[in-house]
């Protein structure tokens, strides 16, 4: 029997849709080691890798745009519209290509979270597609009206030709897909202890009183550390390469280390709404305080998830950016939901290819 091989096509925005993905793949990997997987995005291998342990191949394409941004909630939506007519004038260049690499070597699926083309690719290659995710980028782009319209009707006509979608949970409804099968929460899993990390990164605070603070890979360039001295019982941990060094700040550096791996030495995160990061909160029963963001339709259906499934504080921007941060010293709201979702998407996802290449 020839080797399974997986095509697996990553959205070309920010870091959640690699990293889920990765996720995903890791558990492919470590069911079927002999699955060889082909990563095909634009994210750093070092971001794959801090989720994938063992071999894979990473083809640098990018088939979608996501959104342009200058960090994690500043849009660029004229770039944005320019660079998605441009992927669209382009898709037969761009199909004809990926279609030559795909039989050469003898992909057998693609899985896609969630780049429109990816259809139409595994169509003109003759091999079926899946697709993941808990939005398309139909229901981004159509919020915005005008020019994105015509965009986001030529989206949806793509993910009406996938096979099957697995919906992620805090999802909004994904009516272009013809097959849909929901399962739990993915993501990540951490790697250590909390005797391990208290230790490396000398926390002292107790676990209520110690925060991780996450905005996604793009991160956010105003970030009001200055708030962080008004708790000096506290520890606060961060990503960002361009904090202040305060003694109750902890700087994570290394890209070994990943948010999620954070989470069990921390009574609540403090983020953007995105998938990713609630997601693997949520797997953990991790409190999230989020900001709100306007004009990103995901953002709402995100937030109402949250509410559903963890303890949680919902900030208005000005909460956090002006504000001198006495949200710490409120309760947190408890989740709506007492029957949680299943923690076991990776899993169910992962069986599924598996499933699939043995039947070939």
């Amino acid at each position: 029997m020839p080797q399974p091989i997986l095509y697996i096509a990553i959205t070309n925005h920010g870091f959640g849709h690699a990293t889920r993905s990765a996720a995903i793949a890791a558990e492919i990997q470590r069911l079927c080691p002999e699955i060889l997987l082909i990563l095909v995005t634009t994210a750093p291998r070092w971001l794959l890798e801090a989720y994938i342990p063992g071999d894979f191949i990473l083809r640098p394409r990018a088939f979608d745009v996501g959104v342009v941004q200058s960090d994690s909630l500043q849009m660029d939506k004229p770039a944005t519209l320019e660079k998605l007519q441009q992927v669209k004038a382009e898709q037969h260049r761009i199909i004809a290509s990926e279609v030559n690499f795909i039989r050469q070597n003898r992909v057998g699926l693609i899985l896609a979270d969630i780049p429109p083309l990816a259809a139409p690719i595994a169509h003109a290659a003759g091999i079926p597609v899946w697709m993941m995710s808990n939005f398309g980028w139909d229901f981004i782009y159509r919020q915005w009206g005008g020019a994105f319209a015509e965009i986001a009707d030529w989206i949806a006509s793509c993910f009406q030709r996938c096979d099957q979608l697995f919906r992620l949970p805090l999802h909004e409804p994904m009516t272009a897909f013809p097959q849909v099968q929901d399962v739990g929460f993915t993501g990540g899993t951490p790697r250590y202890s909390v005797e391990e990390l208290r230790q490396t990164f000398r926390v002292n605070a107790s676990l209520e009183q110690t925060v991780l603070m996450t905005f996604g890979g793009l991160g956010l360039d105003q970030i009001p550390y200055h708030n962080v001295q008004r708790f000096p019982d506290w520890q606060f941990i961060t990503f960002d390469r361009n904090a202040p060094h305060f003694s109750n700040l902890i700087q994570i550096t290394d890209h070994h280390y990943r948010p999620v791996d954070l989470m069990p030495i921390c009574g609540r995160i403090i983020s953007k709404p995105g998938y990713s990061t609630f997601s693997e909160a949520c797997r953990l029963k991790l409190p999230i305080v989020s900001i709100t963001r306007d004009d990103f339709a995901e953002a709402p259906v995100l937030l109402e998830g949250i509410q559903m499934h963890v303890p949680h504080q919902i900030l208005s921007p000005a909460e956090f950016f002006t504000g001198d941060w006495q949200f710490l010293h409120q309760p947190l709201q408890p989740a709506r939901l007492s029957n949680s979702v299943s923690p076991h998407g990776n899993e169910t996802i992962a069986q599924a290819v598996i499933d699939f290449f043995r039947t070939l």
